[in-house]
């Protein structure tokens, strides 16, 4: 069976996927880093055990070794090498930076242009001709786009072209890979994901990114000021388009089974949900009323309002977006039926979430207040 090598493994999305391929019976070898406490390996396991609650995890499948993204050969010796990358592989490097500011910009693009430099430069010195690198992008390398965002490369633009430094770097990064295409031959596919939630069938939410972390700095509010009426400058008609982790994985299984995966895989949610069913649910869960109002200006903000404004730097790029994404290319590859977000499986994720947080601050679950 084929040998799947993965970079930052223990990653949200990349860690679901391993789990996956190990259920599978898949060999799987993942580069991972140490820190002052605790072993790559010991941190892989780790979110291994985490996403399935404490229950128990094959691990005989999985190898993983301590590596460093920026360092020649990634610091590990030639041998070592050449037997990660040996037969037959299909190379994931999910490793990004997901910082989006001015004052990271030389981290971002270092991370996502340099990183993925290193990372096909290793690929290709060590693999067979017939292995191939799937790079993780995002779907909202798309930028500012007006119409449809096709299954395509699309040229370098300047940062007004983008919401953030993190969308502009994800695009160079996909325009390297397509550089090492033409002049390398290098066998690849892009994987365009869009906002990665929880999963849509259990509701299980291990991630605090986007939506979960607007959730967070609400539940920190209505802690805070019980009954508060809050106005959040949010369109409450626009759309998320947010992909569950169980149709990702799903996704990532296609591209694996695929024997001539297309280039480019544009990997989003086929139904989009509503900012007005996102509120609602919060406040279901929460003891606030979330008022969205598109036409709010700063000036008639109150000090609350100004601070949650803040606050969404981020998160408020993406609340009022209506992107059309082409899928001609992943409609070819994936045979197995995926499930999308609804009102209601949002929610039960957002009120996984937000219990989880509450029971680390008092060991306590919320309550529905709805």
């Amino acid at each position: 069976m084929k040998k799947i090598v993965i970079n930052g493994a223990n990653g949200y999305v990349a860690s679901n996927f391993i789990n996956e391929l190990l259920q599978k019976n898949y060999r799987v070898i993942a580069l991972a880093r140490s820190n002052t406490k605790f072993s790559a390996e010991d941190r892989m396991k780790a979110a291994l055990l985490d996403m399935n609650e404490g229950e128990s995890v094959d691990f005989s499948n999985l190898e993983v070794h301590d590596y460093s993204l920026f360092e020649a050969d990634f610091s590990l010796q030639p041998e070592e090498l050449e037997t990660i990358f040996g037969g037959d592989v299909d190379y994931f490097h999910f490793a990004a930076s997901l910082k989006f500011d001015i004052k990271s910009k030389e981290e971002i693009f270092g991370t996502n242009l340099q990183g993925v430099t290193n990372s096909v430069d290793t690929f290709l010195k060590y693999t067979q001709s017939d292995s191939r690198f799937f790079f993780v992008s995002t779907a909202y390398s798309c930028g500012n786009i007006k119409g449809t965002f096709e299954e395509r490369f699309y040229d370098n633009a300047e940062i007004d072209a983008f919401r953030n430094y993190y969308e502009q770097s994800k695009r160079y990064a996909e325009n390297v890979i397509r550089k090492y295409i033409d002049e390398k031959g290098l066998n690849a596919c892009i994987l365009r994901l869009s906002q990665v939630v929880g999963n849509n069938q259990t509701g299980v939410t291990k991630t605090d990114y986007g939506i979960f972390d607007f959730s967070k700095r609400m539940q920190n509010i209505a802690l805070k000021y019980p009954g508060r009426k809050v106005r959040v400058k949010i369109d409450p008609a626009s759309t998320q388009n947010l992909i569950p982790i169980d149709t990702v994985v799903t996704y990532l299984m296609s591209a694996v089974k695929a024997e001539n995966a297309p280039v480019i895989l544009n990997m989003i949610a086929k139904t989009s949900i509503t900012n007005a069913d996102l509120l609602r649910g919060l406040g279901e869960l929460l003891p606030i009323n979330l008022v969205p109002d598109l036409n709010l200006q700063r000036d008639e903000m109150d000090s609350l309002e100004r601070i949650i404004a803040v606050g969404m730097s981020f998160t408020g790029a993406y609340i009022d977006t209506d992107i059309s994404f082409d899928t001609t290319q992943l409609d070819s590859i994936v045979k197995d039926e995926v499930t999308a977000v609804t009102p209601e499986s949002i929610r039960n994720m957002l009120e996984y979430f937000l219990n989880g947080m509450a029971s680390k601050k008092s060991g306590q679950t919320l309550q529905n207040v709805g």
